[in-house]
């Protein structure tokens, strides 16, 4: 046997060699479980609250300072920490917590929120509150009335938004109800309509209620989604199956959570309130044969969902998904075959439940190759007498893909990489409406705004709006940046050419008017007010024939902005969904455009407070905040769930390369074909 020294030394040795070969973190990485327990034990273990309980509302990275990841000094590891929103006491608490080593984790600093708004709901705290209307006597009265019973409903939480009260402590929030008897599995389209609860999150009572009319419950035959209730018969049209062949297997590449494919390289990451974090996103110029970095961070940083009813039970339907909900804890579960591709690899995610305690979202991200069939570049040539040249190059991308299910919508969150440098975001909805109950059951017996259109029987889908707003700092060949707006301006000609020779018969022709913005002020663009190029280039940075590198916004479609009056109080929460486009100087502590705490929030900290600052954005380190906005007027096609529509944009490069950079791809070989038959005697 050793003596105890000698196993000391041995131990010492062996601990080494496996931190020697972990691999290491990267700085961007989202928190593990080791890491999530650790802040918790620090949090509760620290004497600077000495409240109880402790709920932990939002536990995410604190990410270093942009300059140390950017530029690592001599390989060494950067410290690790983690920020923390907790409620106890009746206060919102912040905590950095360094994790650096997670046996010893240590709070650094402690502070309490002042401001308006409160942290994100808990999914505990939802339940608990929808809960608190079971054997609750006047819902037991109202559900009589209606000829139901107390098993015959659920009720879950609704935010409240803010309607101008001030100085408003206590955490309050709507709960309102929907019929889950009668076989359907579509609750949403059989509210209990006319019937509201306040509750205090906190205390856990319910201290309002509200019973203003009866209307007819809608009936549950037609609305059930599922295969098994829909059908059989299934009559719908039929395409023959597919499948996806990749006989030298996946062409992309995933250690830890950098990915790498094709010319691409990036870091994936996850928070519990933005899901889906895009990082250190570079693409490789193969001519010049280097990196050039492209996207620094990127995510969804809101869901702001208006509804267009000003009545009693409706009003407050102005929802923060984000802020108040949190995207990834919403994120579902992926289907394979179905969310994605047979061709896709998974990762998972971790958050914190209530209790400060890990939990492990499964198969909440998947990365897949597409090949749909698209041109990345092609031209026939056809000159005199020879035969013509036709030469064709096919596109395939890489998808990053997440789905969020915040209460009746579905969102599918698609980072898009294409081989000729561009990004593209696309977002799409699906989903359930939220329908409103009604007496009416045809629009000839409709007299006034419902607000919303007559989507069945006794059931309005409610007019409301959808506006997405990514965070995207961009890093363009370097963290010094600018913005500039190429307007397309009409011009009359004159008929003298201004590089001589004869006059034209040519009466007009458009040029460019180049502006570069200046201050965050002059960075703000509806793009729907004029034609123009969008531009992000680096001042610093030309090619050979001197033009500036960069690149294009390009939004595809769904550029709605908000009609709210600017005075509403909804507007004023979401003030910047006036606009699609604000550009500001990087700040650290700038992530959310709704604030840092957006449930029940007045306006005061959200993305158009900040550029009142006016910073300056010529050639700084600068953020792009783009909204991808939808007026949604639902239709009978949208019941009993909708098919999907989307939104996008595109940041495509725009002379970052010298040429296409994809005038050297290898021409395509024979792809391989599958034949698969299904069933048979074999």
């Amino acid at each position: 046997m050793y003596p105890p020294q000698v196993l000391a030394i041995f131990f010492a040795v062996a601990t080494a060699i496996e931190a020697l070969s972990s691999p290491l973190p990267h700085p961007l990485d989202p928190l593990s479980p080791t890491e999530l327990t650790a802040v918790r034990s620090a949090v509760l273990a620290s004497s600077l609250v000495s409240s109880r309980p402790i709920s932990f509302h939002y536990v995410g990275l604190d990410e270093p300072e942009k300059a140390d990841v950017l530029s690592p000094t001599n390989g060494s590891i950067l410290p690790r920490r983690a920020f923390v929103i907790a409620r106890a006491g009746g206060l919102s608490h912040e905590f950095y917590v360094d994790i650096t080593n997670t046996s010893a984790p240590l709070v650094v600093s402690h502070g309490i929120h002042g401001g308006p708004g409160f942290p994100m709901f808990t999914t505990e705290e939802q339940v608990a509150a929808g809960r608190l209307s079971r054997e609750y006597p006047p819902l037991k009265e109202s559900l009589r009335r209606r000829g139901l019973a107390f098993t015959d409903v659920g009720c879950g939480v609704f935010s409240m938004g803010w309607f101008g009260k001030v100085n408003e402590a206590r955490r309050l929030a709507k709960v309102q109800c929907f019929v889950v008897a009668g076989g359907t599995a579509n609750f949403y389209a059989r509210p209990l309509e006319g019937v509201t609860l306040l509750v205090d999150l906190e205390k856990l009572v319910i201290v309002g209620y509200r019973d203003r009319a009866v209307y007819s419950v809608p009936k549950a035959e037609g609305t059930d989604y599922r295969a098994g209730k829909a059908g059989p018969p299934f009559n719908g049209p039929v395409p023959a199956p597919g499948v996806v062949v990749q006989p030298e297997g996946k062409g992309f590449h995933i250690d830890g959570h950098i990915v790498r494919w094709a010319n691409w390289e990036f870091h994936v990451g996850f928070d519990m309130r933005a899901g889906t974090v895009i990082s250190m996103a570079s693409v490789h110029d193969s001519d010049a044969d280097l990196w050039r970095r492209v996207l620094y961070r990127g995510f969804v940083s809101e869901i702001f969902v208006p509804y267009m009813d000003p009545e009693e039970e409706w009003y407050f339907h102005t929802f923060m998904d984000a802020g108040e909900y949190g995207l990834g804890v919403s994120a579902v579960q992926l289907q394979p075959g179905a969310d994605c591709p047979a061709n896709a690899a998974y990762m998972d995610g971790y958050y914190i439940d209530a209790d400060g305690k890990p939990v492990k979202s499964e198969n909440i991200i998947c990365v897949f190759e597409r090949y749909a069939g698209d041109v990345a570049w092609r031209h026939t040539g056809v000159a005199g007498p020879i035969a013509p040249i036709t030469e064709v190059r096919p596109e395939v991308t890489l998808v990053v893909r997440m789905v969020v299910t915040v209460g009746n919508y579905d969102y599918t969150l698609d980072w898009e990489f294409k081989t000729v440098g561009s990004i593209k975001t696309v977002v799409s909805l699906s989903g359930i409406l939220e329908m409103k109950a009604t007496n009416y059951t045809h629009i000839d017996q409709i007299r006034d705004d419902i607000h919303g259109t007559l989507v069945a029987e006794n059931t309005i889908g409610v007019y409301h709006d959808h506006f997405i707003t990514y965070h995207l700092d961009l890093d363009i060949d370097g963290n010094k940046n600018s913005f500039i707006k190429n307007t397309v301006v009409p011009k009359r000609n004159t008929g003298v050419p201004a590089t001589g020779g004869a006059p034209t018969p040519r009466r007009s022709y458009w040029t460019v008017l180049s502006e570069v913005a200046e201050t965050e002020a002059e960075g703000q663009v509806n793009i729907n007010d004029t034609p123009a190029d969008l531009l992000f280039v680096n001042l610093s940075k030309k090619t050979k024939v001197g033009n500036e590198v960069g690149y294009r916004l390009i939004p595809a479609g769904a550029t709605a902005t908000s009609l709210l009056t600017d005075d509403d109080y909804p507007q004023r929460r979401a003030s910047y969904t006036k606009k699609q486009v604000w550009v500001t100087s990087y700040n650290k502590s700038d992530k959310w455009t709704s604030g840092l705490y957006a449930e029940q929030s007045t306006g005061d900290d959200n993305l158009a407070a900040w550029s009142k600052r006016n910073r300056r954005i010529k050639d700084e380190d600068i953020v792009l905040w783009y909204t991808v906005g939808l007026h949604h007027l639902p239709c009978q096609e949208d019941f009993p769930v909708m098919p999907t529509i989307s939104g996008a944009f595109e940041l495509r490069p725009y002379n970052f390369f010298e040429r296409n950079p994809l005038i050297r791809i290898r021409p395509p070989g024979n792809s391989p074909n599958c034949s698969c038959s299904v069933g048979g005697s074999g």
